[in-house]
C-alpha cells in the first residue's frame, strides 16, 4: 500500500475544497412586469393624494365645525368679560340690575314725553301756539343742560375729601360720566358748572375744572333722581369704592331740593350752524 496521497483528494467531485459550503445563488431579477406594476401602483397613489379632492359633504362638515369653534371663543371670552361680576355679592347685583332697569326706565319715559308732544301738536287747535310753548320749554331744557340757566329740582350731594392729595383729575372725570349714566340733568363741583365740554386738568393736591383751580372737599351738587344717582356710586367697583381704595372718601347725602345756580355764558360756535337754517 503507498502513503503517497492524490493531490486531488481534497477536493470534492464538483471541483471545491472539501469542506467549504457552497455558495448561494444570486437572487432571481423581479420580472419585468412586476417592476411595471409597483411604479404605477405609487403612481396611482401619489395621483390620489394630491391634488386634493374634497366633497360636498367634507365642506359641510368643515364649516360646521369652524362655527362651532367660533362660537366656543365667542362664550369663553364672554364668561372671562365676566368674571368680575361673578365675585360680587348678591345684593351687589340686584343693585346692579335695579340700576339697567332704572336707565332702560328713563330712555322709555323720554320717547313716551316725544310722542306726547307730537300728539299736542297734530291735536292742538291752534297749533302754532301750542309749537310756541314747545319751544320755549325745549329752550329751557337746554339752557339747563348748556349751564346758562339756573337749576333746582331732587338730587345728591357727593363730598369727596382728599387728606393725602391721592385723588386725581381722571377719578373725578369719572365721577362726572357714572352721574350722568345714572340721569343726571344739572351737575355743579365747587361753584363750577358742568356742561358738555367741561374738563379736569391737573395732579393730585393741584386739581383745575375748565381751568379754574379747585381744593379737596370736592363737593358735587348734584340734580337727578336720589333713587338712581346714589346707587350707582356705590356700585361694587365704581366712585366710592374706587375713592375709598385711594385713601380718599366719600359721602353721598340725598336731598329733595338741589340748588345748581353756577352759571356759564352762552358761547356763539364759530363754524357749527344749524342744519334747519
Amino acid at each position: 500500500m503507498s502513503n503517497e496521497q492524490n493531490p486531488s483528494s481534497g477536493r470534492n467531485h464538483g471541483g471545491e475544497p472539501a469542506g467549504a459550503l457552497p455558495a448561494e445563488a444570486p437572487a432571481p431579477e423581479p420580472p419585468p412586469t412586476a417592476r411595471s406594476e409597483e411604479v404605477s401602483g405609487r403612481q396611482r397613489l401619489r395621483a390620489g393624494l394630491w391634488p386634493p379632492r374634497v366633497s360636498r359633504a367634507q365642506l359641510i362638515v368643515a364649516l360646521l365645525l369652524f362655527v362651532l369653534g367660533l362660537g366656543l371663543a365667542i362664550q369663553v371670552r364672554s364668561n372671562s368679560d365676566n368674571s368680575a361680576l361673578r365675585g360680587a355679592r348678591q345684593e351687589d347685583l340686584v343693585r346692579i340690575l335695579d340700576e339697567l332697569d332704572n336707565r332702560t326706565q328713563r330712555l322709555e319715559d323720554e320717547r313716551q314725553r316725544l310722542d306726547d308732544q307730537r300728539t299736542e301738536l297734530e291735536n292742538s287747535s291752534d297749533q302754532a301756539e301750542e309749537a310756541r310753548k314747545q319751544t320755549l320749554e325745549k329752550e329751557r331744557q337746554l339752557g339747563i343742560l348748556a349751564g346758562t340757566v339756573a337749576a333746582h329740582g331732587p338730587g345728591i350731594t357727593l363730598t369727596i375729601g382728599d387728606p393725602s392729595g391721592a385723588v386725581e383729575a381722571d377719578m373725578l372725570l369719572d365721577t362726572i360720566q357714572e352721574l350722568r349714566a345714572a340721569g343726571a340733568e344739572a351737575i355743579e363741583i365747587n361753584g363750577v358748572r358742568v356742561v358738555a365740554n367741561t374738563y379736569f386738568s391737573g395732579d393730585g393736591g393741584d386739581l383745575r375744572v375748565d381751568g379754574r383751580k379747585i381744593k379737596a372737599p370736592f363737593v358735587f351738587e348734584v340734580i337727578g333722581k336720589p333713587q338712581d344717582l346714589e346707587p350707582a356710586l356705590n356700585i361694587p367697583g365704581g366712585v366710592v369704592q374706587t375713592l375709598v381704595g385711594e385713601q380718599a372718601t366719600a359721602e353721598v347725602a340725598r336731598a329733595d331740593d338741589i340748588v345748581v345756580d353756577a352759571l356759564r355764558p352762552a358761547k356763539q360756535p364759530d363754524y357749527a350752524r344749524s342744519s334747519t337754517q
